[in-house]
């Protein structure tokens, strides 16, 4: 039996992929069927852009779809009680300062089906993240990532 991938993440997290999954079959999946519908009506379909174009739209959307049903049906809610540490832990906000002169940085760390860095979200399978997972305030850890090592001071974890 294959056991599917769990997806970590906080219960907002979760919930704002439900709204997501909910919009995508309720208003997207109605807009694509309407292109297509429209798009059938300029008759020979081997010659018809615009219905090719909203045929990959479907399966991009469908695709979608499945990808959020997978993640909300195997997620695993982040709890208090793995979050009331003093530690850097998933579902955690840290605050760091590059060394020896670099600006403060904050992040919250979660799972990879929410993380969305612009935000602020980064995932626990990230370099920084792995890093720093496991730390406490005031620690200086040495973290690898893609563009070479760093040095980092932990200012503040919430």
């Amino acid at each position: 039996m294959i056991t599917e991938k769990k997806f970590p993440m906080t219960a907002l997290g979760k919930e704002k992929m439900e709204e997501e999954l909910e919009f995508l079959k309720t208003v997207k999946r109605k807009e694509v069927v309407e292109r297509i519908k429209i798009a059938r009506s300029y008759g020979d379909l081997s010659e018809n852009s615009e219905y090719d174009s909203a045929k990959e739209d479907q399966a991009f959307l469908e695709g979608k779809i499945s990808n959020l049903e997978g993640m909300i049906r195997n997620s695993v809610i982040i709890t208090e009680d793995e979050l009331n540490t003093d530690e850097v832990r998933l579902g955690k906000t840290v605050t760091f300062k590059e060394l020896p002169d670099g600006d403060e940085e904050t992040y919250t760390i979660v799972g990879s089906a929410e993380a969305n860095p612009i935000e602020g979200l980064i995932s626990n399978d990230s370099p920084i993240a792995k890093g720093l997972i496991g730390r406490s305030k005031g620690d200086e850890v040495k973290i690898m990532t893609p563009g070479g090592e760093m040095m980092v001071s932990i200012i503040g974890i919430k």
